[in-house]
Parts: C-alpha cells; structure tokens; sequence
C-alpha cells in the first residue's frame, strides 16, 4: 500500500488524468443508456404518457411481484425479441430490472434500436417494493 500512495504522489498528473478518462467513461455510459427516473417520474410517465414498463429480471424474478402491465423479457433474451416492444420509437420506456443497476445495458440496446425515450427505474424492483408501491404478485 505504500508503493501505491508513493506513486500517487510521484505521478499525480498521470493518477489525476487517469481518474478524469474513468469519470467521464462512466458518465459516457450513463448518458447513452438514457437518463434514471425515481418511482415518482416513473408513475407521471405511466399515467400520463402511456410508458412501457419493460421488465428485464427472469422469470422466476418476475413471478415474486411486478409492476402492472410490466411486460417481462429477460436481459438475457431482449436483443431477440426487441420486437415484442411494438413499432412505436416514441413511446416512453421504463426499464426495470432487480437494482437498477443491469437496467442500463438494456437501455442502451434500446437506444441503439433508435427508440427514443428510454428510461431506467433508479433503485430497481428493490426500490419500488420498499417504498410500498402496487405490485401484482400470481
């Protein structure tokens, strides 16, 4: 550990460039999965805007509770059956997934599609049940 902390100091221009190119991958990345909404921003765009709930946990995942009208296909399987999402580009997205932390490699398969408004769930499933919001479990 002290190399390390030697380094740091004898090359702190190296370390400080070093953690802008990580700081603005990671912002790179945020930006092209498209923007997070808290469950608030989430219930507006459903009510008002007719948004998609997209669903990407796994079957099983799903089965314990989700959120109505959620359609349900999983990470895993949503490059083959981007279809299922309908024609229209324009129509709201939400992506959910358990976290909202894998929502956003969905998304960015989205945007690749050229689907325009696509949005991640912040918190996740995990966020949404803690906060007591309607789920529909079978």
């Amino acid at each position: 550990m002290q190399h390390f902390f030697e380094f740091v100091v004898n090359h702190w221009i190296l370390v400080s460039i070093m953690a802008a190119l990580v700081v603005a991958l990671m912002i790179d990345g945020n930006l092209k999965a498209g923007p997070k909404v808290s469950y608030h921003e989430a219930t507006a765009l459903i009510n008002r805007e007719n948004a998609l709930i997209l669903d990407i946990r796994d079957k099983n995942d799903f089965k314990t509770g989700y959120i109505v009208d959620a359609l349900n296909i999983p990470n895993s399987q949503l490059a083959d059956q981007i279809s299922a999402l309908g024609n229209d580009k324009e129509r709201p997205i939400i992506v959910v997934c358990k976290t909202g932390q894998t929502a956003s490699i969905a998304a960015k398969l989205l945007k690749d599609k050229q689907f325009t408004r696509v949005y991640r769930l912040a918190g996740g499933m995990l966020e949404w049940k803690q906060n007591n919001l309607p789920v529909v479990t079978k």
